[in-house]
């Protein structure tokens, strides 16, 4: 007997994905040269690593959170590589900050993306609790995932917001007052911030169509099984207990 054929992907899908990797590339491709053309490039330890921050948190809180968060509703799978990207970001600035002197932790960029990065760690310690721990009963998973979900769409939409944020902070720091005269890396810089809030935009619009989403797992139908058996008092078996 033969086998079923996989299932095709929903029309339209593809092309958003696409085009959502497409923007994806070319805001890493803008921060690469934002950061090489008119901060001098990046390197660890020495003058350059606080350059280090911006690229890692493009890379880590948008690209790739943004591929794991559609990832997450596709595919139910939701690995992302931006974990250390992020941390290295932190460690970066923080160490760039000790070494010239600039006080930390003082400017509303700083208070949303400490918050983001909390939060972040906090929604993978309940993630791997919730979801990988086999003590956690069907009804606590059962209850967590859309939290889990809302949460997850959240801290992407902080992630963009913060790094909007610290993008302007580098500009008026630097620019100062030319930066309303339209100088090239103004220019720049607000095309690389067009470029991120445009992947939002389109990675939102994949999670929010609803025939879009995957269809439920066999364990995840097996989940909500167990989930409605002890939230309803039913036995597996339809009867009452």
């Amino acid at each position: 007997m033969d086998e079923a054929p996989p299932p095709t992907s929903p029309t339209g899908l593809s092309v958003y994905v696409a085009v959502s990797q497409l923007l994806g590339l070319t805001l890493l491709a803008t921060t690469g040269a934002w950061l090489g053309r008119y901060r001098g490039g990046v390197a660890w330890h020495s003058p350059l690593q606080f350059n280090a921050h911006p690229l890692c948190m493009v890379l880590g809180m948008v690209f790739l959170q943004g591929d794991a968060v559609v990832g997450q509703g596709r595919k139910g799978t939701k690995c992302s590589g931006g974990d250390g990207l992020f941390s290295a970001g932190i460690i970066a600035v923080f160490e760039s900050h000790q070494t010239k002197g600039i006080p930390d932790m003082y400017s509303l960029h700083s208070w949303c993306g400490m918050a983001t990065f909390v939060l972040y760690l906090l929604q993978w310690f309940l993630g791997c609790s919730f979801f990988l721990f086999p003590g956690a009963s069907f009804l606590l998973r059962g209850w967590y995932k859309p939290q889990h979900i809302f949460f997850g769409i959240t801290l992407f939409i902080l992630s963009i917001t913060s790094c909007l944020l610290g993008i302007t902070e580098m500009l008026l720091f630097k620019l100062s007052d030319s930066y309303s005269h339209f100088v090239p890396e103004g220019i720049l810089a607000n095309t690389l911030g067009v470029l991120l809030v445009a992947f939002g935009l389109v990675v939102g619009y994949v999670l929010t169509r609803e025939e879009w989403k995957r269809p439920p797992l066999a364990e995840e139908l097996a989940l909500s099984m167990d989930f409605k058996t002890l939230t309803e008092g039913e036995s597996p078996g339809g009867g009452s207990q």
